[in-house]
């Protein structure tokens, strides 16, 4: 029998999936002799441009505001996404999938790091300069890492998780997707405690093929 798979569809510059790190975590732990985890870039808002407008700025707030409210992660609000940011996801995203193809055991850390880094400590995770430093955090040599973020084969294989996210239907983060053969169940839309997401996965679990 197959082991069942969770998909965690995700982006490290989403706030919720900020907030739900402390899930997954717990998840991960739980459940890892049972079942394994695997982390797909969603793609929040690869490729973009356009510095941030005020509104856009003051709607974001907004919504870390509510993801502390509701999960206790800690944000840096003050002088939190300056006049200018862009916020291109692509860069943090594909800084993951690049920790994880020199290293298979560091693509969750590589991403906890960026969130943690982006929401916690209010760090620029756009700039390659930023990215190869947490990546040296975590053990990485930093050259190693930007020779191969700047790759072709890193940039197309981050391309590929946001194809597949798009493929799987996934429309907002954080999204999991519980695969047992070729049967797929969505366990969870959007932000979830810990007791709701484990009481579903406990039932389809249980559930017969």
């Amino acid at each position: 029998m197959n082991t069942p798979c969770i998909w965690y569809f995700a982006d490290p510059m989403c706030s919720w999936c900020w907030g739900f790190s402390p899930v997954i975590e717990a998840v991960r732990e739980a459940y890892h002799e049972r079942l394994k985890i695997a982390l797909v870039l969603g793609g929040l808002h690869p490729g973009e441009t356009a510095p941030l407008t005020a509104q856009a700025r003051e709607d974001r707030l907004h919504h870390w505001h509510q993801v502390h409210e509701r999960s206790g992660q800690s944000f840096r609000f003050d002088h939190a996404l300056p006049d200018g940011f862009i916020y291109d996801t692509e860069p943090a995203s594909r800084a993951v999938v690049t920790a994880g193809g020199l290293d298979p055991g560091n693509i969750f850390a590589m991403f906890k790091a960026i969130q943690s880094a982006f929401y916690a400590e209010g760090r620029d995770v756009t700039q390659s300069a930023m990215l190869a430093e947490l990546a040296a955090g975590l053990g990485i040599d930093a050259a190693m890492f930007l020779h191969a973020f700047d790759s072709d084969a890193t940039r197309a294989k981050t391309q590929a998780h946001f194809a597949q996210s798009r493929k799987a239907g996934v429309r907002g983060f954080p999204t999991l997707i519980l695969q047992r053969g070729d049967r797929l169940d969505r366990l969870t839309d959007g932000w979830q405690p810990l007791d709701a997401v484990q009481a579903e996965l406990d039932r389809l679990l249980l559930r017969p093929d």
